[in-house]
């Protein structure tokens, strides 16, 4: 028989006991808890900054579908905030923004760079050069991306292509383009090789952003404005600020937009981010050019249809001029600058080939398809 001394004693024990046990099983749980947080990866945050006005259709948002797939792809790792023209840096601040570190990434096109590297322009557009597929053939599979990585070497740079508009439209004028000397005297927005070929003919290139070209436009600052196609355009509202509208796009046949990356900041990734940031913006590449394609012919008809805007296509002797003024031009580039001319002969060899082949095939095609 147990008496109340022994009694007490027992129950002493057992309390004591149990409180042990839990102490032991809180401390385990505690030990588990601290070593799940420290297994977790790092999450690292990012800054985008672009050269398009905030969710601007097509290009503004294929910035923010880059980003938002980096996130998502990464599980939430590698996080990227998209900073809008303006909202962090000027919209053409963008390279040395990223070259520095004030931002990781920054999403544009690389003819705005010129000033800094001659070169950087061949990897938007060439006039009469590549279409958007043969210049991603060119920059993926035929040489294109190791000029474009020693181009941008020098400012800790790594580019990567992120969207294409496909072909262009010729452009908005306050006036008729009946011969070539319509161009001389012309203040026209037009970056890039482009507006190098519009000075040879006598009229006034002038590199805006984006937000700026409408005012520009309607206020008689330039006389005309190249921008992308019908689907950025007329969310651009350039119908109310220009009466013609003129076609082919002859200096953006196929316009790469680029991803910058601050080069530091790329190689500091683990091995799985990297492979992310790459994959997602040859995505982004793909996603824009099938985007343009799917709305430029509807906005076009929105605009002739419901704007009244003066649809026309330039003359064939003022293309063929163009054509022959581009040829000098991209000479005259390759031969004051060493570099460009290392790129220009590999953009030149490629087109050449690519353009053999297209003869018997995509041209081939499209002729026998819509041919009567």
């Amino acid at each position: 028989m147990i008496n109340a001394k022994s009694w007490s004693k027992w129950m002493l024990a057992g309390v004591t006991a149990a409180s042990l046990v839990a102490c032991g099983g809180d401390k385990e749980e505690q030990n588990n808890a601290a070593m799940a947080e420290a297994a977790k990866p790092e999450t690292i945050e990012w800054k985008m900054v672009t050269t398009w006005p905030k969710n601007f259709p097509g290009l503004g948002t294929g910035a923010e579908h880059l980003a938002s797939n980096i996130t998502e792809m990464s599980g939430g790792r590698l996080k990227v905030k998209v900073y809008a023209a303006g909202e962090l840096v000027p919209p053409l601040e963008v390279f040395d923004a990223v070259s520095r570190g004030t931002a990781q990434m920054g999403h544009g096109a690389a003819y705005y760079w010129k000033g800094k590297a001659p070169a950087a322009q061949f990897f938007t557009a060439v006039p009469f050069g590549m279409t958007a597929q043969e210049i991603n053939s060119w920059i993926y599979h035929g040489g294109g991306m190791a000029l474009w990585e020693e181009v941008y070497e020098p400012f800790n740079l790594k580019p990567l292509t992120a969207g294409n508009t496909g072909v262009q439209m010729g452009g908005w004028f306050n006036k008729e383009i009946n011969a070539l000397d319509d161009f001389k005297g012309l203040k026209m927005r037009i970056p890039g090789l482009g507006g190098e070929v519009l000075g040879k003919l006598g009229g006034s290139p002038i590199n805006l952003p984006g937000g700026e070209i409408f005012t520009a436009l309607q206020t008689g600052t330039i006389d005309a404005t190249e921008w992308v196609g019908p689907y950025n355009d007329l969310a651009f509202g350039l119908y109310k600020a220009a009466k013609y509208y003129y076609y082919p796009g002859w200096h953006e046949p196929g316009s790469a937009m680029e991803l910058l990356v601050n080069k530091t900041a790329f190689e500091a990734l683990p091995k799985d981010l990297q492979a992310i940031v790459r994959s997602a913006a040859r995505e982004a590449t793909q996603d824009m050019l099938d985007e343009f394609t799917a709305l430029n012919n509807d906005a076009l008809q929105t605009l002739v249809n419901e704007h009244n805007v003066d649809l026309r296509p330039f003359p064939d002797d003022v293309l063929k001029a163009l054509k022959q003024a581009s040829q000098e031009t991209l000479e005259e580039v390759a031969a004051n600058d060493e570099m460009s001319k290392k790129v220009y002969e590999s953009f030149k060899a490629f087109l050449n080939k690519v353009s053999a082949w297209h003869e018997v095939s995509e041209r081939a095609y499209i002729n026998a398809r819509d041919g009567e």
